[in-house]
């Protein structure tokens, strides 16, 4: 279905176990290839429960969004340690010029924050969010998933079926776009 479309799902310390899992697992099982990107390469992070290790196989600093057909950022507190590395922030913002699918969930839109590329965009996202979204000048809206031109949101764990969805239709829309040129 995905064709091996390369998919970089972000991790750093804390991040909702279910966040990063669904998302990864159904997006390998269409036929993507998912590479799990961290502040660094081969680091092992923690979920927020404490119950999962994920390890990464890229550093942010060393991916190119290029590269990569769509970023999906999980929630939980990890977000507000991504925003803190600065090649983190430069992907989204690189993935998010070049017309690449981002995805986030929970407190992921943070780093979009942090990236400067919600302004003008509908998101949605965890409640306690909200206001720094529309701080940053997005509209905010409770909905289980928001599309917005190539920005997918979704605000919680309940949610990952459709945000999960979105994401695997996006790419494929993209892909037929990109046979017809």
């Amino acid at each position: 279905m995905l064709n091996g479309q390369k998919i970089a799902i972000l991790v750093e310390d804390s991040f909702e176990d279910s966040e990063l899992t669904v998302p990864l697992k159904s997006l390998k099982a269409a036929g993507a290839r998912v590479i799990v990107v961290g502040t660094d390469s081969n680091k092992r992070y923690s979920s927020k429960s404490g119950k999962r290790i994920i390890v990464s196989d890229e550093a942010a600093g060393s991916m190119r969004a290029e590269n990569i057909d769509a970023i999906i950022i999980p929630g939980g507190y990890a977000p507000d340690r991504m925003r803190m590395h600065q090649p983190m922030i430069d992907l989204i913002r690189e993935a998010y010029i070049a017309g690449k699918v981002i995805a986030a969930v929970c407190h992921g839109p943070q780093l979009m924050i942090s990236a400067d590329i919600v302004r003008g965009h509908r998101l949605t996202s965890n409640p306690s969010i909200a206001i720094d979204l529309k701080n940053a000048g997005a509209t905010w809206v409770d909905k289980p998933v928001v599309k917005d031109g190539n920005i997918i949101t979704s605000r919680k764990p309940a949610d990952l079926p459709v945000f999960n969805k979105a994401i695997i239709d996006a790419i494929k829309q993209k892909l037929m776009r990109e046979e017809i040129l």
